[in-house]
């Protein structure tokens, strides 16, 4: 007999209430889990052609107007757990924020967790993207992650599973990041959170923090930054219907009010076009594009 279930679905969910960037249409259905266990238990009644999205934060997305055709998982809120394993070890579920691991281990009294408060988004995403900022990057503080099959089956992991590198992370097909295990060193509790708020004041001066945007749109080429080649090609405001280059920071295109995901596209695309033609570099962007055209 299949488990009943204690999580949430929905039909018809307007997917730009779930991004950063307030745009995207409608997903068939979402799936609110109660917990991990309960989310197994609904992979399992899923037929095994439905499109699945996993969604934390929704930041890092773009979901195309016409929406999504499948399910969509969220766990912002749902997949919530927290906790310290042993000395030195924390265990957060995929849909914490980065932001609540950098400040719970600070006041757990370690270090090397300050930088994860600078990355806008869930733990499920920083891990399938290996995000970053402040010259770290998600995985170099992981020794283990619990995944997740669309059969519903839990697994453990050890980073050597993974081909890593800078914003991809290479993965087994249909399974999915559910919690990471995070090793941190000791340190001083008062002087990791005084770093915490040092890098998120240079954040907010340096980026348009409080903005529908995405954080950054292009992955940085090597040797450069997609930022200074994107403001020296004059492209800072430049705007298509409600989507900017953000003034403040080249690699952000923000959500002025009434922009729609195909505005966002298209500033993407000329953005590109710019940058290859006065620079000779193609910008690859960071953020994942879902949905039918």
């Amino acid at each position: 007999m299949a488990k009943a279930l204690r999580g949430e679905l929905q039909e018809n969910v307007q997917l730009s209430e779930w991004t950063t960037w307030r745009v995207g249409g409608l997903a068939k259905r979402c799936y609110f889990p109660a917990d991990k266990d309960d989310l197994a238990a609904f992979l399992q009644g899923c037929a095994a052609e439905e499109p699945l999205l996993w969604l934390g934060l929704g930041s890092n997305t773009l979901i195309r107007d016409k929406g999504f055709n499948g399910t969509v998982i969220i766990t912002q809120g749902h997949l919530k757990e927290l906790s310290e394993l042993q000395p030195c070890v924390i265990r957060a579920e995929a849909g914490v924020s980065c932001a609540q691991v950098a400040r719970f281990s600070a006041r757990a009294g370690y270090t090397q967790c300050e930088f994860l408060a600078g990355i806008p988004g869930t733990i499920g995403g920083a891990l399938a993207m290996n995000a970053g900022c402040f010259g770290h990057q998600t995985w170099e503080q992981v020794i283990a992650v619990e995944t997740i099959d669309r059969r519903g089956e839990i697994k453990q992991r050890s980073p050597k599973d993974y081909k890593i590198f800078y914003r991809e992370v290479i993965m087994p097909a249909e399974e999915w990041f559910i919690a990471a295990h995070f090793e941190f060193p000791p340190g001083d509790k008062e002087v990791s959170l005084a770093t915490i708020k040092e890098l998120l004041d240079k954040r907010a001066s340096s980026q348009p923090t409080g903005k529908a945007c995405c954080g950054s749109v292009f992955r940085n080429p090597p040797g450069d930054f997609s930022g200074r080649l994107i403001e020296a090609a004059g492209l800072k405001g430049f705007r298509i219907g409600g989507a900017e280059v953000s003034p403040k920071h080249a690699n952000f295109i923000i959500n002025t009010g009434d922009a729609t995901a195909h505005d966002i596209e298209l500033v993407m695309a000329h953005v590109q076009a710019e940058v290859q033609r006065l620079h000779g570099i193609t910008l690859q962007p960071e953020v994942h594009i879902v949905g039918e055209v």
